[in-house]
Order: structure tokens, then C-alpha cells, then sequence
């Protein structure tokens, strides 16, 4: 059990042949939106840890991003592709050692049943590339306005300051 956790989280898990003609397209390149990219396009813009964790569906380690702690006025935009994803007023402190947004900006966001780890749990990725963000838990309790937790890695995002105008 060890090992397959550590392989999710190292994004070492296995996943189905993409369905396309393109030797270097993956499937999350198939599903994702208009920012798809190959397999080596991808590798050739992110660095390996964001490739990891974007690409790969890995995970940080808690309470190592940069954006755990980080609470200035600004849009949470994808690592990959640029798209705004997360306002930060949207963001709050839930002690989970991730960054948490109890709500995405409209359409940025979207949802996949994850059943790794023995269980189920709702996946979060960037709707225009695919690219994995964490996940959302449900009916934690926090005193926020849905009552979700979306738990993202913070080498997903890219902060900028402002409204992201």
C-alpha cells in the first residue's frame, strides 16, 4: 500500500492509452481543452516538478508551496497554460498545508472521479490544458460559502497581482 501511495503522489501511476494518432499526446492532452499540448511540448515549458505534478497528477509535499501561507490581493492563474483560475478572495486558511479556494472562477475548473488511494475523491484540473491542480473535498466544515475545500498543489499556479485584467 506504501508504495502505491507513494507512486500516486510521485505521479508514477499508470493510465490508459491515450486515443490519439500522436505518439506524444497523452490522454490528459485528449481531454483537456484548447491549450492541449504534446507530451514533449509540455516537458519542453514546465520544469520537471511542475511537469510532475501537471502532467503526471503528482503531489507536494505539505506545507512546502509557495502559496500555502500567501495572501495578497491577486488571480491564481495555471502554471501551464496562464488561465485565471482562483481569485484571492476566494482563498483561506484551512491548515491542510495546501493552498485552499473554497470557490474556482467560473468554467476554469474541472471535476473527475479519482479513485486512487483506495477511495473516491473528486480531481481538479485546469479546464483549457488539463493540467492537474489537486483535489476538492466536500462538507468539512469550513465557514465558507460552499462548504468546499478545493486543496491545490502550488506549483499549479502562478499568482499575479491585481484583478488579472
Amino acid at each position: 500500500m506504501l508504495n502505491r501511495l507513494y507512486g500516486i503522489i510521485s505521479g508514477n501511476r499508470s493510465t490508459a492509452p491515450p486515443q490519439s494518432t500522436n505518439p506524444n499526446t497523452t490522454m490528459s492532452d485528449v481531454q483537456a481543452g484548447s491549450k492541449a499540448k504534446s507530451e514533449s511540448e509540455w516537458r519542453a515549458i514546465l520544469n520537471p516538478e511542475q511537469f510532475r505534478i501537471l502532467r503526471q497528477k503528482g503531489t507536494e509535499m505539505p506545507g512546502v508551496g509557495a502559496y500555502d501561507k500567501f495572501y495578497q490581493d491577486g488571480v491564481y492563474n495555471c502554471a501551464g497554460c496562464g488561465t485565471p483560475l482562483y481569485k484571492s478572495t476566494t482563498k483561506f486558511k484551512s491548515g491542510c498545508g495546501w493552498p485552499a479556494f473554497f470557490d474556482a472562477i467560473p468554467g476554469a475548473v474541472s471535476r473527475h472521479e479519482d479513485i486512487s488511494l483506495g477511495m473516491t475523491r473528486i480531481e481538479i484540473t485546469c479546464t483549457a490544458c488539463g493540467g492537474h491542480l489537486g483535489h476538492v473535498f466536500k462538507g468539512e466544515g469550513f465557514n465558507t460559502p460552499t462548504d468546499e475545500r478545493h486543496c491545490v498543489n502550488s506549483i499549479s499556479l502562478k499568482f499575479q497581482e491585481g484583478d488579472g485584467q
